[in-house]
């Protein structure tokens, strides 16, 4: 997928001393591209939006917390 229009973010809460970020493309037409910001030219992971919306609200319910 030709990813060259995707407008990358990182997390407001992400800080510029080289942590562990990621970078999210929300503007693309199909997809919810994801990446490593310390890899930018590295892989990245696609998500339909209905996956990305379900991801999130996994996310924020907490239902990660025991993965670390």
């Amino acid at each position: 997928m030709d990813l060259s229009a995707a407008v990358w973010r990182k997390a407001s809460r992400s800080s510029d001393n080289g942590g562990q970020c990621v970078e999210v493309a929300m503007n693309l037409p199909e997809v919810v591209a994801v990446r490593d910001s310390k890899d930018p030219d590295g892989p990245k992971l696609l998500f339909t939006r209905p996956e990305w919306q379900a991801f999130v609200h996994d996310l924020k319910a907490g239902d990660f917390d025991t993965l670390a």
